[in-house]
Parts: structure tokens; sequence; C-alpha cells
């Protein structure tokens, strides 16, 4: 009888058969299956020729293959797909065994999968999988969720196969995040963290290329030096890559020939409708999947450039001056967007009853996947010096990072608007910045518009209770 795998895994495209790849080299055995059996037979026939796999052409095989408590992981397409599996395998599944789910899966599913799961008594893992293709083969970032009790069973595979980070390489970026839908709302968070960073270096590299006219090569060189300090990031490391290649197809650089139309597939747009519910001003991820909608009206755009005007001149004073104050607008821009997806996570997890621990997020974040950065070590710093830290722009070092940056900050998003540049990631994490440090807003005069309108009341600042005026009978024309 052959041996047993240690784990199985459902789904065979390039995620699933990456991390199946990566399973198998830190020294376990697995047991694959894919809806289209002959995915399976090319995988034992190619990558993974040789190695400790298990070729499975049915669920019963897959099953069959596994060491008890079993543990297997769908890597499909989220949404009804998981079910269909999970209805096909409880079945065949006992007691105590465990089904992972690593999609990018709404954390309100997962949520509705663990208790389904559970009632049927087995164990449920709904794990965020951050990375991309090179991420899967080689470590990617892992938030796993669920049931509590499974974690003591796949810990061993998913910490084996996790990214490494730490002065020896040694700590993991996965750990146990919480109950539930815990682990999926977390990686949502990161995604939407992502659409806001990327949509950043994204107006840093409109200044520099129509503000200053700085060439490919240019640009190459200011995100190799950015990349060299405190923005010292994989986006930072991949956006100083793409400068450099040439197009296969023709003349100059690839870049320059990419239709500016960008794609989401809807994670940014669930933790901006999520943050709207939990009524936490998540600006920064909102702003970028508008920004990316703006962009796939691109035959409006080009229909309006023929009739709408604006300046057009660039930027007349001291280019490599001006390169300083977009780097320093850029980290404090970033700065408010990881500050908004805490606060969300903290909302979340109050709402949720998750009892998440934001450092060991951070410490998730810290390689891995897609937006690992150098400043994620001050982000778990700061909440291991204060675990309730209700914002991370009042941790020191958050704090005295924006002041120095304000002027800067200011410079360029207010350039930014004379030269008629489009810069709303840049400008609405400046205005929360403003808005979140005033004692004083001006929803004084919208909560008086809303009770002289509808009768929806108000409070005071000089005494308790809660009001209604009659604004019609007391209000005063100019002859009074």
């Amino acid at each position: 009888m052959p041996e047993q795998a240690d784990i199985g895994l459902i789904g065979l495209a390039v995620m699933g058969e990456n991390l199946a790849l990566n399973i198998e080299s830190r020294g376990f055995r697995i047991a694959v299956f894919n809806r289209t059996v002959e995915k399976v037979d090319e995988l034992l026939a190619g990558r993974a020729k040789g190695k400790r796999f298990v070729g499975c052409h049915s669920l019963d095989e897959l099953v069959a293959a596994l060491k008890p408590p079993r543990k297997v992981m769908l890597m499909v397409k989220a949404g009804s797909a998981v079910d269909q599996l999970i209805d096909a395998l409880l079945p065949l599944l006992s007691p105590g065994d465990v089904i992972i789910d690593g999609g990018n899966t709404h954390f309100a599913d997962t949520e509705r999968r663990t208790r389904y799961v559970e009632q049927h008594g087995l164990l449920y893992v709904g794990t965020g999988v951050s990375g991309g293709e090179e991420g899967a083969l080689v470590g990617p970032s892992l938030m796993p969720g669920g049931s509590e009790a499974a974690w003591p069973l796949v810990k061993q595979v998913f910490q084996a196969i996790a990214a490494k980070v730490g002065p020896h390489n040694d700590i993991p970026c996965c750990d146990w995040v919480g109950p539930r839908g815990a682990g999926h709302y977390v990686k949502m968070v990161h995604n939407g963290i992502e659409y806001g960073d990327m949509q950043l270096i994204c107006e840093a590299y409109l200044l520099m290329k129509e503000a200053l006219g700085l060439s490919n090569d240019e640009l190459y060189d200011v995100f190799d030096q950015w990349n060299r300090g405190e923005l010292d990031s994989y986006l930072i490391e991949i956006t100083r890559d793409v400068f450099s290649v040439p197009d296969d197809r023709g003349e100059g650089r690839l870049v320059d020939k990419i239709l500016d139309v960008a794609g989401a597939k809807g994670t940014g747009k669930w933790m901006s409708q999520l943050a709207l519910d939990l009524g936490v001003p998540s600006t920064l991820v909102t702003e970028a999947v508008f920004a990316r909608s703006l962009s796939a009206q691109r035959d409006a755009r080009l229909r309006a450039s023929t009739t709408l005007t604006g300046p057009s001149e660039r930027y007349a004073g001291d280019r490599q001056a001006f390169v300083e104050h977009i780097r320093q607008a850029l980290y404090a821009s970033k700065i408010c967007s990881y500050a908004q997806g805490f606060v969300q996570l903290q909302a979340a997890a109050a709402e949720h009853d998750w009892p998440l621990n934001l450092g060991g997020c951070a410490l998730l974040w810290r390689g891995g996947c897609i937006i690992r950065a150098v400043f994620l070590d001050r982000i778990k710093e700061a909440f291991d010096a204060e675990p309730r830290l209700e914002n991370l722009l009042l941790a020191p070092y958050f704090t005295a990072a924006v002041e120095k940056a304000q002027h800067a900050w200011r410079h360029v998003v207010a350039t930014a608007a004379q030269l008629g540049l489009p810069t709303p990631a840049f400008s609405t994490a400046l205005a929360y910045y403003d808005g979140y440090r005033r004692p004083r807003l001006p929803a004084n005069l919208l909560q008086a518009q809303r009770d002289y309108f509808g009768a929806h009341t108000y409070q005071r600042i000089d005494m308790p209770g809660v009001f209604h005026t009659d604004w019609l009978s007391l209000r005063r024309t100019p002859q009074d």
C-alpha cells in the first residue's frame, strides 16, 4: 500500500499548482485532484515528476490517499464552487477532518461555511494566501482563521510553507488570526491597502512623468533610490523594474504601450463597502477603487478630452526638490492608508467578536505578500507598545514621520491641483489627516440641515440630551 499523504489539494490552476509544489518541497507528501483530471496527469508527468505527489482522479481517491485527520485544501474560484466541493467532501470525510479554503473568499461566506462544516462534526479553515504566483511557490503570507481546533492540525504545514522574516529568517509570516471569517477579512484588508498603495504609486508616477517630464530611465533611478530607504517595499521594487522592460512587440518600453484601463477582482470594493457598513472612513481604498472605475471609462474620457479644458503646463521649480517632495507625500499618504486599514480591522473585530492581534497582523504582512514593506516592522512595534492604539497616526514614530513630511505633502497636493493632474489618493489621504486632527468639524451645520428638513434631531455641546428645533418658525429674514 502506498504511503498516505500529509495533505490534499484540490484545484491545480497556477496558484494551486505552485502551492502544491511548495508544500512538497518542505518535506510533505501531497495528494492532488483537479476537476479536469488531465491537469493532474500533466503535473505528475511535468513539474511534479519524481516528487512526493499522489495524483487522484476523483474525490474518493483523494480522501482515501490522506492520513487521518485528513486535511483538504481548496484552491478553486471563490463562490459556488467552494460550496459544491464542501457538500461533495462532507460524506467522504470523518469527524475531526479539516477542509481549508485558500481562495479570495468574502469573509461572510467563510463565517457561514465554518458553522456549516462544524455542524457536520468537521473543522474548517478560511485562509488568506498572498504573494501571487511566486509567493505560492516559494513562500506566501498566510492568514488562517476558522475552527480554532484546526490550527494545531495545519500549523506545521502552513508555517513551513510560509515566507520567513527576522534577523535569522526564521519567523513565519503565518499565524492563527481568529475565529470563522477573521482570516479572510484580514486578507481583504491586506488587498484594500494594496489598492491604496498601488494608486498612490501611480499618482507619484503621473506627477513625475507629466509635471516633470522624467524618462523611463530616470523613473527607474528614482524608484530604485526610493527602495533603499523608508519606502523599501515589494511594490516600489517591482514598479522600478517595470520601467526597464522593453516592448517585446515593438519599439520603446512596454509600460508606455499598456492601455490605461485598470482591472479589479472585487476585494477592494468589498473593503470599501464593509467600511461604510461599519462607519469607518477607509477613504484610500475607496478612492483607489473609484480611480480604477474612472480608468475603465476610457471611451468617455477620450470624448471628454476634446471638450473639457484645464491647465497643461509643467512644473517650473526645482525638479530634484519636487521629486523629494513627492517621495515624502507618498510616504505620509501610505501611513494614512495603513492607519485606515487597521482602524477598520479594529472595528470589524469588535463587530464580529474576533480577538484580533493587530501587531500580529502586521507581522503576517512583513514577507511573502504584495504589501510587504520595511515599515511594517514599525507598525508591529507600535501595536506591541500599545495594543489598544486607536490609530497608527498617534504612535510616536508615525506622528513624527507625518509631521516631517507635512509641508512637502501639502505642496505636492496643491501643485497637482494647479497643474490639473488628478491625485485622488494623495488628496484624500491629506484630507483624512486634516479631518482626524481637527477637534471640530462642520458636521454641526450638517446636523442642523438634517434636523431642518427631516426632524432628525441633534445633540448640543453645552448640555446633554437630544433636541429638535422648528427651524422654519425661528428663521430670520433679511428685513428682521
